[in-house]
């Protein structure tokens, strides 16, 4: 919940929401919890370290990007950067990476923990960057679940891509918005239809909203990355290990080793399509 203070708790609601309202109570929701973010979650995260989600698989072993010596001197953009964790690692690897996030709060704990990586205070879909300026593009929970335009977002990271750069992002697995968002045994019984594309929405006592978070089916997922000029080259599910045991919001170990809690979109801009 939001550290700002409100004449009375946001209410929790299922409404449809735009793109501008989506993007201004997002930023402001992050702006207020980047602190606490950071806080709750800095430890695991690490300072350079590039972990795709709560069940804690990390890039040094899954290598979705590619291998980690070939990373050296390719530009490389992080959307919904928070605080440039996953851009320190690249960079601690040789490439030449951008931090880009909605947030100012989360850049400036960026700033913060250090490493000379160029931060951008920015929407997702509106980058601002020239065409063709980056080898890869990258987001681990970041932008993707918040935006009511994911193929706008889409189109905007395969223009700033060079051909056959690689687009990997990571989502809370689309499975989950049927169950509530609990890390016990409350959390395991279906509670709403995985196909209602609704948005959830905590708005205050005017009825604005203070933060959005879409859903999209899975195959919604496939058709809007199709849409966005990119081919699907996998779909990771990471399964929960045994080493971790931490409950992070609706996440668990108890929920992680029954049904998968993080999707993995690996994708790819034609090699041959320089338009």
């Amino acid at each position: 919940m939001s550290q700002e203070t409100y004449d009375s708790e946001p209410e929790a609601t299922r409404r449809e929401a735009g793109a501008a309202e989506s993007s201004r109570a997002n930023r402001g929701w992050w702006d207020r919890n980047a602190d606490e973010y950071q806080s709750d979650h800095g430890t695991f995260l690490g300072d350079d370290r590039f972990v795709w989600g709560p069940e804690g698989l990390d890039e040094a072993e899954a290598g979705l990007l590619g291998p980690a010596d070939a990373l050296k001197g390719m530009d490389v953009l992080e959307i919904g950067a928070g605080a440039a964790q996953c851009a320190r690692w690249l960079a601690a690897r040789g490439a030449r990476p951008v931090a880009l996030d909605l947030s100012h709060r989360q850049l400036q704990h960026a700033l913060r923990l250090g490493g000379g990586v160029p931060l951008v205070e920015a929407d997702a879909g509106r980058l601002p960057f020239r065409d063709g300026s980056f080898d890869l593009a990258c987001s681990a929970y970041g932008a993707v679940p918040f935006v009511a335009d994911p193929v706008q977002v889409f189109r905007e990271v395969r223009r700033v891509l060079r051909p056959g750069g690689r687009w990997v992002f990571s989502v809370t697995h689309p499975i989950r918005w049927a169950f509530p968002d609990e890390p016990g045994p409350e959390g395991l019984s279906v509670s709403a239809s995985y196909f209602d594309r609704v948005p959830y929405v905590e708005q205050d006592e005017r009825g604005d909203a203070v933060y959005v978070e879409h859903h999209r089916t899975l195959g919604d997922r496939v058709r809007d990355v199709v849409a966005g000029g990119f081919r699907l080259v996998d779909l990771v599910e990471p399964e929960w290990p045994a080493w971790n045991d931490q409950e992070w919001g609706g996440w668990s170990p108890l929920r992680g080793n029954l049904i998968p809690g993080t999707a993995i979109f690996v994708c790819e801009r034609d090699s041959r399509d320089g338009a």
